[in-house]
């Protein structure tokens, strides 16, 4: 699993004009899922992201995580992540999972995240959204399951 994390003051997303999902002070996190993954994929970036120590405490230093701040999280599939575009113009997109596959683990990740006990606000899987979000700092990480 791939997940680009991104510290925000706030976040929301709209399906049809329909606003499914909002955070304020929290981290947006892009999820996608390829072919390999499991549950122990999921399980592993639902623990690392809420422990993440990336606020700023009183002193300005990265120390504080999501736990800390008491933050939400607005989870957003996205295949799009696993798009190949070394050859030609049009992004390849065959290393993204089966949408049954994905749309299992990545709702199998939401709930991990939740068991974290952390609000998660979501997106609707295989939609097309519009995602807005005020990126504090800015603050843009990439994780990947594969690459501990």
């Amino acid at each position: 699993m791939r997940a680009v994390i991104q510290r925000a003051v706030n976040a929301s997303v709209e399906v049809e004009e329909q606003q499914t999902g909002a955070i304020h002070e929290g981290l947006v996190v892009m999820l996608g899922v390829t072919h390999e993954d499991t549950e122990e994929d999921a399980r592993y970036l639902a623990n690392k992201i809420p422990h993440l120590r990336i606020f700023e405490d009183e002193d300005g230093k990265m120390n504080h995580s999501l736990h800390d701040v008491k933050g939400g999280l607005l989870s957003i599939s996205q295949f799009t992540l696993y798009g190949d575009t070394r050859k030609g113009r049009r992004p390849n997109f065959m290393e993204a999972a089966k949408p049954d596959i994905a749309n299992q683990l990545y709702e199998r990740f939401n709930e991990m995240v939740k068991g974290e006990g952390i609000k998660v606000e979501t997106g609707a899987f295989g939609a097309m959204m519009n995602v807005q979000l005020t990126n504090s700092g800015p603050v843009t990480l990439i994780l990947d399951s594969k690459n501990r």
